[in-house]
């Protein structure tokens, strides 16, 4: 099934117009799409690409590639690897590039045009992928391929492309009979409109909500930065003199930490956990009823029990039984150890006279007041060692030392939004080897969370090797009119993690499109991100990039060692709201039976099944799950703990050898970040690691085993 790029991005400032000016032509709309950007590296314009040409490119592409599929079906010649699955895998330029582009910017930068238009393209998009995955002469000569490999001679990345495509098409519907297809296809134009409203329903949600503090006592315990953020959002809205904190987790989460306005710290935590769930014009609970039920007729018609069956046979994970067992597993630690923290913190509030129970909106706050009694770490004392800028320059300084890459500085080359920056990325030896792009502060129009994805994938064509274009969206703190963007733990470990997403995107080394950079499975896609993680608080990496933004001191030991003792503070919270929203996923995942279902009902169920303790929710609530709902990670939010068996233990010979171990790195490389998906991914992970992953690596790092 040909790969087309439908990942995150957002709407970018659109500055150029298609109207005559100054002596130069008008262009046809689109027309920028056609061919290859005539840019350095292949960039795309931003300062050329108007609204306008989306469409009229969308519509080509699809057009384009529809005569290329019926070039390929109706070819006379017998079924070749090259007149079949190469030509097919080279197929949709078009439409990958405009694609590339537009659902970038809908994820990064969108507005009510992009987000219209992508409403209006969803049912195109669904029908020209259903007429391909249908074409019966085309997948007559995929299987005539497969059937017959013996005799192909073909290299183990050819008959991965092969069988990959000859599986992507019988998952998607290829051997199903007319009315059976006929029905898919309207299955698939409906998940394709749900998901993504269920996604435009979230963004609006979490930009409607604003505390608007207009006392200055409604900020006390709240440091200063915050509350300087909070009055530039203010000043932004129009509300001079006041404070606004939002949705956003940059503005949120301080609140939660400092603030000793217990009903405030309510207010701000209820709007959070009930996005999407309002009972308005955004509520997301009707979707996810509609969203599970089709799965379920999806699978079923494909002739799987299950939603969970259908996804995880892709998955290193392969059944719901193994999911299931990891999880319950670690949750078997997890959930004794969170009961302790919430004793814990209770035992804090009745000692301070709190007479109340402590709720989920006060874990945060409580935590903080207990990290400092008893490690003395305050994450405010932390945070100016912590300078965005800086915590860049360390994750280029570990790609230097571990992989040889240097980063170069892009000037005057055009971005979808000022705050974009983009680098050229260099091998030791001075080759070109990929454009990094970093969008790293939130917006109204930037979908929450963070994430990597590309404008182009790397291939071998025609024997060039075309290098990718990655990039790296985040949502850290924004900086004020005084102070730099100084990060939080948190948003350090994301900033690593999604930068070790990137490397495997721009270190992919394969020949074919279809197989390259992260187009693996959810749960081997998550290795190459987590076990950047393991660099980011190492001591000798912070003393490479952790400098105070005013003075330049390196962070000095006593606050190293104080990270590195609360390192597993709070774990069993941590752990224990990871586990039970990748447990609910699960359970909406394996349902076999259509039905209504009460949203509410359901978590509440679901959280009673595995006793869950009041004051700890999901990490996402059912109505704002965007992974499961409106990403790709349906049945697969497992898939970050299942990684984390194999990051945790990918990472010892780097404890053993030395955290920047030249040998180990070359290792990883070349059998891991450079291989995509042209081999299985426990055989590219036991080449590099010589066995299997031991699990017991994931639950020391966590602090349950010694």
């Amino acid at each position: 099934m040909k790969k087309l790029v439908l990942t995150a991005l957002a709407t970018m400032t659109l500055l150029a117009c298609n109207n005559t000016k100054n002596g130069q032509e008008t262009r046809e709309n689109g027309a920028i799409f056609y061919t290859e950007f005539e840019t350095p590296f292949g960039m795309p314009p931003f300062d050329q690409i108007t609204f306008a040409d989306f469409k009229p490119a969308f519509l080509r592409g699809m057009e384009e590639e529809a005569r290329e599929i019926d070039s390929i079906a109706n070819n006379p010649e017998a079924p070749t690897f090259e007149n079949t699955i190469v030509a097919l895998d080279n197929s949709g330029r078009i439409l990958e590039r405009v694609s590339s582009v537009f659902y970038g910017l809908k994820s990064a930068e969108t507005n009510d045009s992009i987000q219209a238009l992508a409403e209006e393209l969803s049912p195109l998009m669904s029908e020209h992928r259903d007429n391909i995955n249908f074409n019966d002469k085309l997948f007559a000569r995929i299987k005539t391929l497969h059937d017959y490999t013996t005799g192909m001679n073909l290299t183990t990345e050819q008959y991965r492309l092969l069988d990959n495509y000859y599986k992507g098409f019988v998952r998607s519907g290829s051997m199903l009979g007319e009315a059976e297809k006929n029905r898919l296809r309207e299955i698939n134009k409906e998940l394709s409109a749900l998901t993504l409203k269920f996604g435009s329903n979230l963004l609006k949600e979490t930009n409607d909500f604003k505390l608007v503090i207009e006392n200055r006592e409604d900020l006390a315990g709240l440091p200063e930065g915050v509350i300087a953020a909070a009055a530039e959002t203010a000043s932004k809205e129009g509300e001079e003199g006041k404070w606004i904190f939002t949705l956003q987790k940059p503005s949120w989460l301080p609140f939660l930490q400092y603030s000793e306005k217990r009903e405030l710290r309510e207010k701000l935590y209820k709007a959070m956990f009930n996005r999407g769930d309002n009972d308005n014009e955004n509520d997301n609970k009707k979707i996810i009823n509609d969203i599970v039920n089709l799965r379920i007729e999806k699978a079923q018609m494909l002739g799987y029990k299950t939603h969970a069956d259908f996804v995880l046979e892709q998955n290193m994970a392969k059944t719901p039984e193994n999911v299931y067992k990891l999880l319950n597993d670690v949750w078997k630690y997890a959930l004794p150890q969170a009961k302790k923290e919430a004793a814990e913190l209770q035992a804090m509030i009745d000692a301070e006279g709190g007479n109340f129970k402590l709720e989920s909106w006060d874990w945060w706050y409580y935590t903080e007041k207990l990290r400092q009694q008893k490690y003395a770490l305050n994450e405010e004392e932390i945070k100016p060692y912590f300078k965005m800028e800086n915590v860049r320059e360390g994750v280029f300084e570990v790609a230097n030392r571990l992989y040889g890459l240097n980063f170069k500085k892009m000037e005057n080359v055009p971005v979808y939004h000022p705050e974009v920056e983009a680098y050229e990325v260099l091998d030791a030896d001075g080759s070109h080897v990929a454009v990094f792009y970093t969008d790293y502060f939130p917006r109204a129009g930037k979908n929450a969370g963070a994430w990597m994805s590309s404008f182009r994938g790397q291939q071998i064509l025609d024997g060039e090797n075309i290098r990718p274009l990655v990039y790296n969206v985040g949502n850290f703190t924004r900086p004020t009119e005084t102070t730099p963007s100084l990060l939080t733990l948190d948003e350090v470990e994301t900033l690593f993690h999604e930068f070790g997403h990137a490397l495997h995107g721009m270190l992919s080394n394969v020949t074919y499109s279809g197989v390259s950079g992260t187009s693996v499975s959810r749960d081997f896609v998550e290795l190459p991100s987590q076990i950047m993680e393991h660099w980011a608080f190492h001591p000798e990496v912070l003393k490479l990039y952790a400098k105070h933004y005013q003075t330049g001191e390196v962070i000095p030991d006593s606050l190293i060692a104080k990270i590195d003792a609360a390192s597993k503070f709070n774990m069993g919270f941590i752990t224990t709201e990871f586990v039970a929203a990748a447990l609910l996923d699960m359970d909406y995942h394996t349902q076999s039976e259509k039905k209504d279902i009460d949203v509410r009902s359901f978590e509440k169920r679901s959280m009673e099944k595995i006793g869950l303790i009041n004051e700890i929710i999901p990490r996402y609530r059912s109505t704002y799950f965007s992974h499961i709902f409106s990403g790709g990670y349906s049945a697969g939010y497992y898939a970050y703990l299942w990684a984390e068996v194999l990051d945790a233990d990918a990472f010892q010979p780097f404890v053993e050898k030395g955290v920047f171990d030249k040998a180990t790195a070359a290792s990883f490389r070349e059998n891991v970040l450079s291989k995509g998906n042209s081999d299985d991914p426990m055989t590219l992970y036991k080449r590099y690691r010589g066995a299997e992953p031991d699990p017991v690596y994931l639950l020391k790092n966590r602090g349950f085993v010694e």
